[in-house]
């Protein structure tokens, strides 16, 4: 394991949020990164917890201290997570000091449906002779 990850792996600018990407909880700044990535992921997440409880659902909101102060005056106990879990409507706060692993395991709903995306697939469509529609894909 490097850097903090189990699975997944860093690009320039930062870090991949994709299905399956997994990141420990030991590193701290880490799991605080990732948890911002994962409230700004339109897909599921799956928390392991340090009792051995798996919470999964959609991020929502995070609390997390000022990234700027010094590691020794942050206090872990104030930083959470929000969740929906996906087996009910109960909202649900989860201290960060009491996960053990993030994972990305839903697919992100707007993964490939932007503007550019679309207009892309339609050109190529009309390009290769096929019906283009102005109708969204399903998600």
């Amino acid at each position: 394991m490097t850097g903090g990850f189990v699975t997944g792996g860093f690009v320039t600018g930062g870090f991949v949020t994709t299905a399956a990407m997994t990141v420990d909880g030991s590193d701290r700044a880490l799991l605080r990164e990732a948890v911002r990535k994962a409230v700004d992921f339109r897909g599921d997440v799956t928390l392991e917890l340090t009792d051995g409880s798996a919470v999964s659902g959609y991020a929502f909101d995070a609390r997390l201290s000022d990234a700027t102060r010094l590691a020794n005056t942050i206090n872990p106990e104030s930083e959470e997570i929000r969740i929906l879990p996906a087996e009910s409507a109960e909202r649900t706060r989860i201290p960060l000091a009491s996960i053990r692993t993030l994972r990305f395991t839903g697919k992100d709903a707007a993964s490939g449906k932007s503007w550019e995306s679309w207009i892309r697939r339609y050109a190529e469509k009309r390009l290769a002779g096929e019906a283009a529609s102005i109708e969204s894909e399903p998600l």
